[in-house]
């Protein structure tokens, strides 16, 4: 059973990682990696499939950056023409990227030729894939995130969702979807912490820096909204210097937001700041690493709310709102303003944090669960997993 596995951007590949390992120890999976480079820095890619332990991409498109609309319309003619080639029996999409959507609706829309005489036989279902999005159901309810809007096309379009958490399959059953659709498998993201999580431990990452554990602060920031206009960066920085004075911070700058830095003239400021150490993107063991033996994360991404959850690591979001709510509800995340930055370290550093929880199947079995799906769901008569 040939399973296409679509990878775009970092926090991709750390999502196809135990599924792929878990595909690959059963006798009826073939999974093959596509790999649509819409983001390519080899920090954040190569680096990334050598951490976990993935070969090289099965098939690259090399689509590169771009806007919305032409990374879109590009991994959409590029992977059609991979589809008709190839013709996988499933397509499995993560996250909520361009690449996500975009080989969704190709995917989707896709007709595969019948065989010369007709029959449909060793022909997927339908004769098109059959399209299964993870991490499926994550909510944020504001549009004016691209994000957003490829989550809500990528679940309206993918034939099996499965979802995170509780709270994300009950958005999906609010917006009408079918029940027998969606599957409650966990957080995917989890598996590839433990998967290696004694590669992260003996990493000494933040030994490197000089700085000792629960010593520091931790930033990782991209999103346009904080970064992409003078006004806002200009403000984050002079929070970032701020905090600072209460403990160090690490920052490893994403190349969008060093991008910025440079084109608005704030490098130089951040660079002048004593407590505040500038780094280059990291792989996936390094950063990790920071992540494990930090004080506390100031972010904008997704996944690392998650992460910190897990680990009970306190997370300040910088965003009015989160498609991880169950962060905040049950776990350590809190969503922070601006100009509330240097309140929360503070309380943070003075040792004051909120109660928090593990979420249900939170637990590193998540790719275990998808297989055992995949195998239920099959029209195929496949065997046990190897080994079992």
């Amino acid at each position: 059973m040939k399973i296409h596995l679509i990878a775009a951007a970092r926090p991709n590949f750390m999502k196809i990682a135990p599924l792929y390992h878990a595909l690959k120890r059963e006798v009826w999976a073939d999974p093959v990696i596509v790999h649509t480079g819409q983001h390519y820095d080899i920090n954040m890619s190569d680096a990334f499939f050598r951490d976990l332990e993935l070969p090289d991409p099965h098939i690259h498109l090399g689509i590169g950056s771009g806007s919305h609309a032409e990374q879109t319309g590009s991994v959409m003619i590029a992977y059609e023409k991979v589809l008709l080639k190839e013709k996988p029996a499933l397509v499995v999409v993560v996250g909520d990227v361009n690449s996500t959507m975009a080989c969704t609706i190709a995917a989707s829309k896709i007709v595969y030729p019948s065989l010369p005489d007709g029959s449909d036989e060793d022909q997927p279902h339908n004769h098109r894939p059959i399209v299964a999005h993870l991490e499926a159901g994550l909510r944020s309810n504001d549009r004016s995130m691209p994000e957003e809007i490829n989550r809500i096309v990528t679940d309206a379009l993918a034939d099996i969702l499965w979802t995170p958490s509780a709270d994300a399959l009950d958005n999906l059953l609010r917006e009408g979807v079918d029940r027998q659709k969606i599957e409650n498998v966990g957080n995917i993201m989890i598996d590839s912490l433990e998967m290696m999580r004694s590669k992260i431990e003996s990493a000494d990452a933040f030994g490197t820096f000089g700085l000792s554990k629960g010593g520091y602060g931790l930033i990782t920031l991209h999103r346009p909204s904080n970064v992409d206009s003078l006004e806002s960066l200009t403000t984050l920085c002079r929070m970032l210097i701020g905090a600072s004075q209460k403990t160090p911070l690490v920052f490893p700058i994403h190349p969008r937001t060093r991008k910025n830095l440079n084109a608005f003239g704030l490098m130089g400021m951040l660079r002048d700041t004593d407590n505040l150490i500038l780094t280059e993107p990291m792989n996936y063991i390094r950063f990790m690493n920071l992540v494990f033996n930090c004080k506390f994360v100031i972010t904008d991404s997704g996944g690392i709310q998650e992460e910190t959850t897990y680990l009970g690591i306190p997370c300040l979001t910088m965003r009015p709102n989160t498609e991880r709510p169950v962060t905040v509800d049950q776990g350590t995340n809190q969503l922070c303003a601006m100009e509330n930055l240097q309140g929360h370290i503070e309380k943070i550093v003075a040792g004051e944090t909120k109660p928090h929880l593990v979420p249900d199947l939170w637990d590193g079995h998540t790719a275990g669960r998808i297989v055992d799906f995949i195998r239920r769901r099959t029209r195929q008569r496949v065997p046990a997993r190897i080994g079992s």
